[in-house]
């Protein structure tokens, strides 16, 4: 017994100075983003002028087409090209520096919210609450592991397939410039509008991660906007209610309660997609006097909840673990054939501003 409460006190320890050590390479990663970010916002505001001069020069020489050498025309859309490609390269890089400003935000965010518990001891009683403390904070970091895993498959089943395959265009195009310069030509038509396309999925992916309008606009009107989303791209019927006061809540809680709700929409779709009639996913999210509530129904075929609990049944095991991190609770309400009704109630204290 005392080997074994020597090692908790061990490992507790130790997570205190991981925790720790966290939070000050985090704010020092912050802050060097941030800088980045005001440097990189000089660089866009110098390119978006350069773009509007040569836009204007294009209009002169629109107006006096005729009149203007052939060889000044071209050296002048090329200018514009360039500048076009490098004020898209510019606005992409502060795109991607902002989202890892918000996405080091919300962890400095949670470390501190840890290191809170720790200090005070409210972590199920720190030390002296040896097991239960130990449990919780396996759960914050499997949750953060399940995360990084899942942001891995997506890299690499989406981008990076996409990325191996420019680099094969390109090796096509490469070798066929002497042979088929026609051939070569369209070639790189082809990658570039497949470099296009995957920009426009990177963006989604970006927006996916980390959606700017949660820390803009809060977490009613982002669920609101993610139901018409999903509904145009899926085909699904969804309906989003409101009731309560439209108030912020701590950012960690809006991630998580948002991300909950994206969850189970995607898992309702996935679940039924071989079903021959249309979806149906309502939301409903209520704050009241004492608690926040969210309610994600659809009309699917529903399932087992006893063969969930067998299973790994990760998304929801997920959501249960990061609500009763919050005090809250979780039900799940659905069987073969009734559809499925999930519902989260977490103490408003526990995330009010």
């Amino acid at each position: 017994m005392v080997i074994q409460a020597t090692n908790e006190s061990n490992a507790w320890e130790s997570f205190v100075d991981f925790v720790a050590s966290e939070l000050e390479a985090s704010r020092r990663a912050y802050d060097e983003v941030t800088q980045m970010i005001e440097r990189s916002q000089v660089e866009l505001t110098r390119l978006t002028q350069r773009n509007a001069n040569i836009n204007a020069h294009l209009q002169q020489l629109h107006n006096q087409f005729e009149s203007v050498p052939r060889s000044d025309i071209r050296v002048v859309y090329d200018s514009a090209l360039d500048a076009q490609r490098r004020l898209l390269v510019m606005r992409s890089q502060v795109e991607k520096l902002q989202n890892d400003q918000a996405h080091l935000e919300k962890y400095i965010n949670l470390l501190e919210r840890v290191q809170n518990f720790l200090t005070e001891g409210s972590l199920a009683g720190g030390k002296r609450g040896g097991n239960s403390g130990m449990a919780m904070l396996e759960k914050l970091i499997d949750a953060q592991e399940t995360e990084r895993q899942k942001l891995s498959r997506q890299m690499h089943d989406g981008p990076a397939q996409d990325l191996s395959n420019f680099i094969v265009q390109a090796e096509i195009a490469s070798r066929l410039f002497d042979l088929d310069p026609l051939k070569a030509r369209e070639e790189l038509e082809s990658l570039k509008n497949a470099a296009m396309a995957t920009f426009q999925k990177v963006r989604l992916f970006i927006a996916g991660l980390r959606p700017m309008m949660l820390d803009d606009l809060g977490l009613f009107i982002t669920v609101q906007r993610y139901g018409e989303t999903f509904s145009s791209e899926t085909g699904a019927e969804v309906n989003v209610i409101t009731r309560g006061a439209q108030q912020r809540f701590v950012p960690y809680a809006e991630v998580m309660i948002f991300r909950a709700i994206q969850e189970l929409m995607n898992n309702a779709y996935r679940h039924n997609q071989d079903t021959l009639r249309k979806l149906s996913i309502e939301v409903f999210l209520e704050v009241g006097d004492q608690f926040v509530r969210v309610v994600v129904r659809d009309d699917g075929k529903g399932f087992d909840v006893h063969q969930l609990q067998e299973s790994s049944g990760l998304g929801l095991r997920l959501i249960r673990e990061r609500v009763e991190m919050l005090g809250g609770t979780v039900d799940i309400d659905t069987a073969p054939g009734q559809g499925c009704r999930v519902t989260l109630q977490i103490p408003l204290s526990n995330i009010t501003l």
